[in-house]
């Protein structure tokens, strides 16, 4: 089976997201969608995002591509995800 692993804020979701995912979910057999958290947005310099973390989780699960939603919340994680 073919992972594939994004990551992303997904704030205000809109079509180049939903576009994102369903390119995403065509690469492999199964999609982890990694939703970054307030703080670590904050700590990356977003200090404009205006959904919720559980907004924008509900949001990518409603498009029907992600096979698991995961939290993203420090510097390194892409890395031990993987």
């Amino acid at each position: 089976m073919k992972k594939v692993i994004t990551y992303g804020t997904y704030d205000l979701f809109h079509e180049g997201h939903y576009r994102l995912l369903k390119r995403a979910k065509a690469l492999g057999d199964y999609l982890i969608v990694g939703v970054t958290t307030e703080t670590f947005d904050q700590a990356r310099g977003k200090l404009n995002v205006v959904d919720s973390l559980m907004t924008r989780i509900e949001n990518v699960k409603k498009t029907g591509f992600a096979d698991e939603v995961i939290v993203e919340d420090h510097v390194g994680q892409k890395v031990e995800d993987i």
